[in-house]
């Protein structure tokens, strides 16, 4: 072995040594040159270089290492039980089945040790680094799956909504129905009085939240462009994807990724699939991965949700931040070297920047068109006005960039919350961090027929149900972590969101037929008047001056015409509301899922271009020879 490896060390001194031994098996000198040289100007190992940037397949780099240490190369092995989840994985290190020795997948300083001094400790084989996570994740898929769906709640369970509502807020609930069904017979005027009195701080707070949040400036772009950063002094960066049954955007999402204007072999890019999704990883097999992106499947296990995958992949994730994208995003090429740089002048307090989401399709259809509008006035306006204001921000679902440490603080995602992502965002300021903007875009296909939108929202509206009981189970517990005005702002996102869908119609109809009903000379008539239209004016403000505003940001002029229908649609978001609150009562674990790939127009022109390289791809790899 010793002799084996002579002549690698004595050429090496124009390479490295973790890849020099690769001219004495068959690569080419220019291209170990050319990955030592990449190496240099991003500051990674040279192995890692060569593989990432797909200079060599995995297969044949491990392969030569093998032969080069006279060491037997394993493609599937079998594991002992004793080898360790995420250890094993993240050192390159386990334990064979029997005892019979180690097997080992080094990378960078490990493996330059390896090869500067050939003396492996009783048996070793190697593999490739996906073998081995194949292999434990298969080892252990039951310990796995129930980590990833039972962490939070077993660590923290004040913090999951793993246990649902608990016996006095079902008991409160019970009752206000119960007095809200008597009295309104008894007397109705009195009642509803009593209720919307009740009510009114919650719509109150997001009134004044979204109009607060529409003066306040936040552009887009960025108004200033931050000097470019040397690649060797960029960190790595996690991205992790959760796919299911997305077949269609596949192909796509990789284009997207691979298109990022930042090193390769510092991205490290999870691909999550569940086990039975076939179509989704023959759709991977047939798009061209380069050697940073890796394809974790999930072990099978409940509940089939989104946040429980992520919950798998997190604790593998190498880089200093991880960014959650969805499988049909396309976020800015600039958009992490942004962030690393936004995350460098900011207090470490911050734990997420929440990039902003856009529509692309947008003239598939009259919803879209409004979905639009919404996403605008959402992610253009109100949440960097919720991060200027210091408030708790429910996240979007997508291209929210956190430090990973923070990350794996807080117990990653709740896989028992539907909106695991607005769940975070009130964790995260429970827990004393902060989420600020980033002003990078990344486009959405949103759902073109109501019927998908109408599945999607229901969603939605359940989540925020289930976050805002979860986060007021423990009154003295949340109000002493968040303090009562950061409180009270979080329950009126997520509970008063909910409360406020679910009455939206039946508070307009009622100011409707006040107002065209005979008025009292009471006093106390007048005042109630009154309230009620300040009431009614400010809520029809705070629809409609976040998304004029929005459209202004955007450039979005020839939606205007569509904002007089803002007012229908949330009428049937009231619709999907009290969808969820069936949900929540019947299924409040199901994961209504939407499909994506359908998009028939794109608005910037980057979904049809990359729908159209994806398709050319596909046609030559199935055209015969």
């Amino acid at each position: 072995m010793r002799q084996g490896l002579a002549e690698p060390a004595r050429q090496s001194t124009a390479l490295p040594v973790e890849i020099g031994f690769l001219a004495h098996h068959g690569l080419a000198p220019a291209t170990l040159q050319r990955a030592a040289a990449i190496a240099k100007a991003t500051g990674v190992t040279a192995d890692e270089a060569l593989l990432k940037y797909g200079l060599v397949e995995e297969p044949v780099f491990y392969r030569a290492l093998a032969a080069e240490l006279h060491l037997p190369f394993l493609a599937t092995p079998r594991l002992s039980p004793g080898a360790r989840y995420p250890e094993s994985i993240l050192t390159g290190l386990a334990l064979l089945a029997g005892g019979s020795g180690f097997v080992m997948a080094p990378r960078g300083e490990r493996l330059a040790r390896l090869l500067k001094n050939p003396q492996p400790p009783g048996a070793l084989a190697i593999t490739t680094p996906s073998s081995l996570t194949k292999s434990v994740l298969r080892t252990h898929g039951r310990l796995i799956a129930r980590r990833a769906a039972l962490e939070l709640p077993h660590v923290a369970p004040g913090l999951s909504s793993y246990s649902g509502a608990s016996t006095p807020q079902v008991a409160a609930a019970v009752l206000v129905a119960l007095f809200a069904s008597f009295s309104i017979v008894a007397s109705p005027h009195a009642t509803l009085a009593l209720l919307c009195l009740l009510a009114s701080p919650l719509f109150l707070c997001i009134v004044v939240l979204r109009l607060a949040s529409s003066v306040l400036s936040n552009p887009l772009p960025p108004p200033c462009s931050q000097e470019r950063a040397k690649d060797a002094s960029l960190p790595v960066y996690t991205i992790i994807a959760a796919l299911y049954r997305e077949k269609q955007v596949a192909a796509r999402l990789v284009e997207a990724l691979k298109r990022l204007d930042y090193p390769a072999a510092k991205l490290d890019i999870k691909l999550v699939l569940e086990a039975d999704d076939r179509e989704t990883m023959d759709a991977l097999k047939r798009a061209e991965l380069p050697g940073n992106i890796e394809i974790i499947v999930a072990p099978p296990g409940q509940p089939r949700t989104k946040p429980r995958a992520l919950n798998v992949a997190l604790p593998l994730a190498r880089g200093r931040f991880t960014v959650v994208y969805d499988a049909e995003d396309v976020p800015d090429r600039d958009q992490l070297r942004l962030a690393v740089s936004s995350f460098s002048t900011m207090p470490v307090d911050v734990a997420c920047l929440q990039a902003r989401l856009t529509i692309d399709n947008t003239y598939d259809s009259w919803i879209t068109r409004l979905f639009t509008i919404e996403y605008a006035a959402l992610f253009d306006v109100f949440n960097p006005g919720l991060a200027d204001i210091g408030s708790p921000i429910p996240l979007g679902g997508t291209s929210n960039h956190f430090r990973t440490a923070v990350l794996r603080r807080v117990h990653g995602w709740d896989a028992w919350n539907v909106t695991e992502d607005a769940d975070l965002g009130l964790r995260l300021a429970r827990l004393g961090y902060r989420v600020a903007d980033l002003p990078s875009s990344t486009l959405e296909e949103a759902p073109s027929t109501l019927g998908r939108w109408f599945r999607q929202r229901t969603r939605w509206m359940k989540g925020f149900l289930q976050t805002g009981i979860c986060h007021s189970r423990d009154m003295a517990s949340s109000l002493s972590q968040f303090g009562f005005w950061r409180f009270y702002a979080g329950m009126a996102l997520t509970a008063g969101a909910m409360l406020s869908a679910l009455v939206y119609p039946v508070c307009t109809g009622l100011f409707i037929v006040l107002w065209l009903s005979e008025r009292s000379s009471s006093p106390w008539a007048g005042i109630w008047y009154a309230g009620s239209l300040t009431m009614f004016l400010s809520g029809m403000s705070s629809i409609f001056v976040p998304a004029l505003v929005a459209l202004h940001r955007r450039g979005l002029w020839r939606l205007l015409p569509w904002l007089a229908l803002l007012p229908f649609y949330y009428g049937l978001v009231s619709l999907a509301a009290w969808r969820g609150l069936w949900e929540f009562g019947t299924d409040p674990f199901r994961w209504n899922k939407t499909s994506h790939g359908l998009a028939r127009t794109s608005r910037s022109g980057t979904l049809q271009k990359h729908q159209a390289k994806a398709a050319e791809t596909m046609s030559s790899k199935m055209a015969p020879p």
